[in-house]
């Protein structure tokens, strides 16, 4: 059976450079990178306010969009950077929306 996928390639059109660490150190001591590539995305930006003892901070954070398993090798994203418009974020939380069948039908990217 074929599911329908829910971010369309057409609407994919914001560049992004990402690098999803893992786990360990690689041997200069560094993050371990599992997948680093530059992708099309559909990307979301979100602000909040927090309230801080100076009362008042602007969070940036976004979300990126992608059809299909970006990183096959990766069982889950969970840190790593990304560079999008030109900023360094980081990688906050990491999603594979998976179909009943269990393939992935998208990923989504939370940054900070």
């Amino acid at each position: 059976m074929s599911y329908p996928c829910l971010v369309l390639p057409q609407f994919c059109k914001t560049d992004i450079h990402i690098e999803i660490y893992g786990e360990g150190i690689d041997k200069n001591g560094g993050p371990e990178i599992l997948f680093a590539g530059d992708l099309k995305c559909n990307y979301q930006d979100n602000a909040k306010t927090v309230l801080t003892p100076e009362k008042k901070l602007v969070q940036l954070s976004g979300s990126a969009f992608f059809p299909g398993d970006i990183s096959p090798c990766v069982p889950a994203i969970s840190s790593g950077i990304v560079t999008v418009f030109g900023v360094p974020r980081d990688i906050f939380k990491g999603e594979k929306a998976r179909n009943p069948d269990g393939t992935v039908n998208y990923t989504r990217i939370d940054l900070v």
